[in-house]
């Protein structure tokens, strides 16, 4: 027994639906998000940073323990709030990684160190 081309094709066809929907299914996000968008969110309203820093250094820890990756702005945006709660050191190490994973980030990670330093210095 022989198929039809239209037969064939019908079961290409499905075969390869089915291969498409089983590649869909297995997709992994390049970054975990956690909670970092609900963060920058509460940055922007002005909630309270220490509940913020330690929202995301919780996020940071499952990230780490999934062996997975942060978006980029994630250390920018705790380098900002620990900017903001006077943690200089934290601030620095913070935009220090951000400028690591993220080099496109660079010039504006420099920017924000030379302008923390300068505060200092006043």
């Amino acid at each position: 027994m022989t198929l039809s081309s239209s037969a064939w094709r019908t079961g290409a066809g499905l075969l390869l639906a089915g291969a498409l929907l089983a590649g869909c299914s297995s997709h992994k996000t390049l970054y975990q998000w956690e909670s970092y968008q609900p963060q920058v969110y509460g940055y922007l309203k002005g909630d309270s940073k220490e509940e913020q820093v330690a929202a995301l250094e919780r996020d940071l820890e499952k990230i780490k323990a999934k062996n997975g990756a942060v978006p980029p702005g994630y250390h920018a945006q705790l380098g900002l709030l620990y900017s903001g709660l006077g943690k200089d050191d934290q601030m620095i190490q913070q935009f220090r990684t951000e400028k690591a994973l993220f080099p496109e980030s660079a010039a504006y990670m420099d920017f924000l160190m030379s302008n923390a330093s300068k505060g200092a210095k006043q």
